[in-house]
Formats: C-alpha cells, sequence, structure tokens
C-alpha cells in the first residue's frame, strides 16, 4: 500500500490559505501515488465528506463544499473499491484537523496551530482493485498499556502472534489504546505498525485528556496522533462508523465519565446514514457497551436516539470493549430497539486480558486470563456480501480452539456427585446450542448457566493457596461468565478413562466440536 509522509501529504494537498466561509476541496484518484491531483487525475464524484456532523456527496467534478466552523476535522469517508494512503506507521490519512489556535495548553500536547483554513482541501485516494465482497478484519479490544514493560508484553505477547491471511484487510483497535500516559501513544503505534496493515483507532476511556473542562476538548492527544474520534469509512456491502462514546466529564456531576453521544455526533451518524444503501450491513465500533453491565453505564436517550437512526437499516452490528471480559448482547423490542431483528452487539476480549495480571508464561509474558474465563485474544470479523461471521483467536492457540471444557479428573465409581461438566465457549451467548455426550453415546443437551468459570476460580485459588510467591501479579477475582453450560458428570460407567466431547452450534448455524478425558476409580481402590 502506497506510504505518504503526512507533513508531505498535507502540504502537497493544500496550495495557499485565504480566510474561507467554507471548507472546499476535491477528493481525486491518485493514479500514480504521489499525493497531489494531476492532470490526468480526475476527481471523484458521490464520495462522501464529513466536518464531524455535516455530511457531503463530492459532485461530477469530485468537489465538496462544507461548513465550516472555529475547530474542525475535515474527514473522507472512503468509498468501496479505494484506500486511502497510510503514513509509515499505517496510520490511514483521511482528514484534515484545522485549529487556528491549537489545541489548548494541556499536560499531554494536542494539535499544533493550523492558522487558517487552507483555500482547498484535497484528499487523494488510491483505486482498490484487490477489494472483494468478502473480506475479513481484525478487532482488538483495550491494549491498555500503563508503560514500557506491558507494551513490551502486547508487543511480544499479542501483536506478534497474530495470525494473518490474505482475506484481512484491516484492523480496529476498540479503545483504551493506553492507560492514561498518553505518550506511549507513540509507543504503541511503533508496536502496532509491524502488523503491516491498515489500522484504525476508536477513543477509549484511558486515552483522554483528563485536565478539561468540556468533553470536546477530551482527545485533543488522541487527535494529534490518529484524527477524528467520528469519522466512517467503506469496504464492500459493509459500512463502518467509529465514534467515541464517552461522555467527559460525566454531565451528572463533572466528575468521572459516562457513556453516551453528543448531539453533533448523533447528527453525524444521521447524515452519515442517508448516503448509505439500506441493504448494507452497518457496524459500529466505540468503547463502552451499549448494554450496561455495570449500572447506569451508558445515558439511554441517547442509545434511544441511535436505534431511532438504525431503525431502517436490517442489517446491523456494534462493537465495544472497556470491561475486560466477552458478552453477547442482543437488542429487542422490548430493550428499544426498533428493527424486525435483535441487534447484535458484541463486548469484545481484550488483547490485555485481566490487566496483564497473572502468571508469566515461558517467555516471561503474562497469562492474563480474563474474570469470566475468557483467554486473551483478539476477533476476526468476516464478511460476506452484507453478512458477517466473528471467531475469537486466543492467542497462541490454534484457529480450532474456541471453548474450554472443565471436569473433575477423577469421580468415585457409582457414587452422586455434585460435581459437574462445565464448558465454556468463548463466543457463547444463551441463543446457543451445547450437547455433550460420553464415549460416543448420545448427545444430551447441557445446561445454559451465569456461574463463576471453575478453570478460572481453580487459577486464582492458586495465588491464595500458595506458600511460595508465583511470578507475575495475581488475577482480579472471578465474575460470572455469560458464556457457560453445565451438566452432571456421569459416574455410573466402567472404570477407567472416558471421553467427554462436547458440540456447539453457535449462533451462525457452525458447528464446533472439542473433548475432555476423565477418569472413574472405585472408592475401595
Amino acid at each position: 500500500m502506497k506510504k505518504i509522509n503526512f507533513i508531505t501529504f498535507l502540504l502537497i494537498v493544500i496550495p495557499g490559505f485565504v480566510i474561507a466561509q467554507n471548507a472546499t476541496g476535491t477528493i481525486f484518484e491518485d493514479k500514480n501515488g504521489n499525493g497531489r491531483q494531476d492532470s490526468n487525475e480526475s476527481g471523484i464524484p458521490n464520495v462522501a465528506v464529513t466536518n464531524g456532523e455535516d455530511v457531503v456527496l463530492t459532485d461530477q467534478k469530485g468537489e465538496y463544499q462544507l461548513p465550516k466552523s472555529d475547530a474542525f476535522i475535515i474527514s473522507v469517508i472512503k468509498p468501496s473499491g479505494y484506500k486511502y494512503p497510510v503514513d509509515e506507521n499505517n496510520l490511514p490519512l483521511f482528514y484534515y484537523n484545522h485549529k487556528p489556535k491549537g489545541s489548548p495548553d494541556l499536560k499531554y500536547t494536542g494539535v499544533e496551530v493550523t492558522g487558517d483554513l487552507p483555500r482547498e482541501l484535497n484528499f487523494p485516494l488510491l483505486k482498490n482493485n484487490e477489494e472483494k465482497e468478502n473480506f475479513s478484519a481484525l478487532i482488538f479490544g483495550d491494549p491498555q498499556v500503563y508503560n514500557e514493560d506491558q507494551v513490551s508484553y502486547f508487543q511480544k505477547g499479542m501483536v506478534s502472534r497474530v495470525k494473518k491471511n490474505k482475506d484481512i484487510l484491516f484492523g480496529i483497535s476498540l479503545g483504551d489504546l493506553v492507560g492514561n500516559d498518553l505518550a506511549l501513544f507513540d509507543p504503541y503505534i511503533q508496536v502496532m505498525k509491524d502488523l503491516k496493515l491498515p489500522w484504525y483507532n476508536v477513543l477509549g476511556n484511558h486515552d483522554l485528556n483528563f485536565d478539561v473542562d468540556k468533553d470536546k476538548y477530551s482527545d485533543e492527544t488522541f487527535e494529534k496522533y490518529f484524527g477524528p474520534p467520528n469519522y466512517a469509512f467503506n469496504y464492500g456491502k459493509v459500512h463502518f462508523i467509529v465514534l467515541d462514546d464517552i461522555l467527559y466529564p460525566d454531565p451528572r456531576d463533572n466528575k468521572g465519565y459516562w457513556g453516551g453521544f453528543r448531539e453533533d455526533q448523533l447528527n453525524f451518524i444521521e447524515n452519515d446514514l442517508k448516503h448509505v444503501p439500506k441493504d448494507h450491513l452497518i457496524v459500529l465500533s466505540f468503547h463502552i457497551p451499549l448494554s450496561e453491565p455495570n449500572g447506569d453505564a451508558f445515558r439511554d436517550e441517547d442509545r434511544q436516539r441511535l436505534f431511532e437512526i438504525l431503525k431502517d437499516f436490517p442489517n446491523t452490528l456494534s462493537l465495544s470493549a472497556h470491561t475486560h471480559i466477552q458478552k453477547q448482547d442482543f437488542f429487542k423490542k422490548e430493550d428499544g430497539w426498533l428493527g424486525e431483528q435483535p441487534h447484535h452487539h458484541f463486548n469484545v476480549g481484550t488483547t490485555s486480558g485481566d490487566w496483564y495480571s497473572g502468571r508469566l508464561n515461558e517467555t516471561g509474558i503474562p497469562i492474563s486470563t480474563m474474570r469470566d474465563g475468557t483467554p486473551k485474544g483478539y476477533a476476526v470479523l468476516n464478511f460476506e456480501d452484507n453478512n458477517y461471521t466473528i471467531d475469537y483467536q486466543v492467542v497462541g492457540e490454534s484457529e480450532d480452539y474456541r471453548m474450554q471444557i472443565f471436569s473433575p479428573k477423577v469421580v468415585a465409581k457409582d457414587q452422586n456427585t455434585k460435581a459437574g461438566i462445565y464448558v465454556n465457549y468463548f463466543m457463547g451467548s444463551e441463543e446457543d446450542k451445547v450437547e455433550y455426550r460420553i464415549d460416543e453415546g448420545s448427545w444430551s443437551t447441557m445446561k445454559y448457566v451465569e456461574d463463576y468459570d471453575p478453570s478460572y476460580v481453580a487459577m486464582v485459588y492458586e495465588w491464595d493457596l500458595t506458600e511460595e510467591l508465583f511470578s507475575g501479579r495475581r488475577p482480579s477475582n472471578p465474575i460470572k461468565s455469560k458464556h457457560l453450560w453445565r451438566a452432571n458428570i456421569p459416574t455410573k460407567l466402567a472404570e477407567g478413562v472416558h471421553t467427554i466431547e462436547v458440540r456447539v452450534e453457535d449462533m451462525f448455524g457452525r458447528i464446533f466440536t472439542d473433548t475432555h478425558e476423565y477418569r472413574i476409580v472405585s472408592p475401595d481402590q
């Protein structure tokens, strides 16, 4: 993919500066990849361009006009069949940040003074002949590095072990790129560029400028490194919308943060979707989940307004992270969803796992299993036309590792026991069908339970019962998993080793199996 130095890119596409009433310019096909519009390079019609609230389409010459304000970001909404230029760090170049006075004086620096609005803001796009309607994307939850040691953990224990294939076109990090120290944005970027994929980033609550009194200033440093916190782009028949869903300071008491959207953001979503075909899949990415697993974590009226905007789109998916667990939610009419089919909200597990806790593995990296028993990893979104499937890839494991089966290692023959067989299917929800059988016998249905993952509980107890310190840091206390199933363990079988086989039919109709063994012993042995 063509890479352009960002500063050079701006100098090329901005030929002069005057006091402008509107932001104007041309979106053009950059055939030779030099970043400027040459005489043989035409403007591209019907490309959406936004100032963060208004969205317009380019005319037949590829030209656009947008209202300007004191400070705003112009960004191009890439159409399918094209790609953005990227800089040397594989960050897409699709925006111009207009701040005549620069960012406020903050602990972590923001955008420098830009001066008057340029006479023209022209943006190149590159023709992408390799783009197909069937493709995949990597999804990272919360890298959340707090220091250089954790940057190293993230690089060695996650990024260097990512499994890529030719169908993966780009990736998205769902916020909390760092852990409050915004000086770590650059080390994070240096790690991520090794993936050699265009990478889109979401703002998280640990990526904020906390020394501000208005929400609109809370992303100044994020803007310096990554550009707009609210933007959109297209691949195939999928329209992606990236949003900052953190209200900071919390408008209720000016302390902390709250999940939600400002009015200008909701207007942006509504204006953007006016230009998207109704049969396209809409994928929204933000940080704080819509589902409020920990109480009043998201402003209700904002979620409802979002649902109203999306009501005419039958194919939707939203992604979040933040919680350091994995969870599937399906919003139905009783939850305020206005579509005929439930809205799938996927709260993605994190690349930092349980905040880099747990024992260190053989390479010195924290194992960091999450509190609901989900191993750390990342999601792979697979798109076919306007349909999708999702895989969760546990880092360091094969693609077939989708569940963990837990049972006693040994049970007494013919004795009743309250011990059970547990299956943690990492991508699971109550909607899935999970069955088991013993020694190739008949299949029986397992019961969905919301309980603590016994494997994770046992791991935490190891820390509390050891008389010698382990390397690493004690994991968090367990919380009840939303993807756990249970069955009684049979004891009225012959002595010896028996095989438990588990079969899962997931939300996409796919079948996965795994096996586990336990032993039956006579109690008088």
